[in-house]
C-alpha cells in the first residue's frame, strides 16, 4: 500500500477528501502524515479524526526553510512517503524537501496553469475577466507552479465572485486529486 503525505494550511477540505477516499479504499493508499504549517488550523483536527499522524510546526520557530524543511524529511523519511499531495499547504516548497523527493510532489491549483500563478489564483483570474476557469494538478519544481501539469479540468463562469468560483472549483478538485492520485500509485 502506498504512503501519501498531504501537506495543507487551512480549512482541509482536500485533506479530508484524500483520507476519506483512502478510509473507503478508493485510494489504495493510506495517509501517512499530514503536515501543517498552521498551528490551530482546522485540517489539524480532520487528521486526528481520520487517525492520521500530524507534523505541525510555526515556521517562525525556525531559523529558515532549510531548517523546518529539513525536520519535513525526517518524518516522511520515517513514514517511508511515496507521494507527496500538497493541498492548500501555503509555502513555496523549498530546495531540502524538493531535493529529498524530487518527482514525488504534487500540487493542486486553482486556475488553469500556467495562468494565474501564485496565492492569488482566482482573484487575479476574475480582475482580469475570464470566462472559463480551472483546477490544474501538476508536479512541483522550484519554479511557482510551474512544473508539468498532470491533469486539469476547465468549468464557465460569468460572475465576478472570487467565493464563487472557489466554490465551483473545489467541487472540481476534491475529485480530479482523487482520480490523479489513484493514476500516479498504480
Amino acid at each position: 500500500m502506498k504512503q501519501l503525505a498531504v501537506f495543507a494550511s487551512g480549512t482541509g477540505t482536500n485533506f479530508e477528501a484524500i483520507a476519506k477516499a483512502c478510509a473507503e479504499g478508493v485510494l489504495e493508499a493510506r495517509v501517512a502524515v499530514m503536515v501543517c504549517d498552521k498551528p490551530g488550523a482546522a485540517v489539524i483536527e480532520k487528521a486526528q479524526r481520520y487517525g492520521v499522524k500530524t507534523f505541525v510546526f510555526n515556521p517562525k520557530e525556525y531559523s529558515g526553510k532549510a531548517e523546518y524543511e529539513a525536520e519535513i524529511v525526517k518524518v516522511l523519511d520515517s513514514e517511508k512517503i511515496d507521494l507527496v499531495c500538497l493541498a492548500g499547504y501555503m509555502r513555496i516548497v523549498g530546495d531540502v524537501l524538493l531535493d529529498a523527493y524530487e518527482g514525488k510532489i504534487i500540487n493542486i491549483h486553482p486556475s488553469l496553469l500556467p495562468s494565474f500563478k501564485g496565492a492569488h489564483a482566482v482573484e487575479d483570474a476574475v480582475a482580469y475577466g475570464v470566462k472559463v476557469y480551472g483546477i490544474t494538478i501538476h508536479w512541483v519544481n522550484s519554479e511557482l507552479d510551474g512544473g508539468k501539469i498532470i491533469a486539469q479540468e476547465a468549468f464557465p463562469y460569468e460572475g465576478d465572485d472570487p467565493a464563487e468560483v472557489h466554490r465551483l472549483g473545489q467541487k472540481i478538485e476534491h475529485r480530479l486529486y482523487i482520480e490523479t492520485i489513484k493514476k500516479l500509485i498504480k
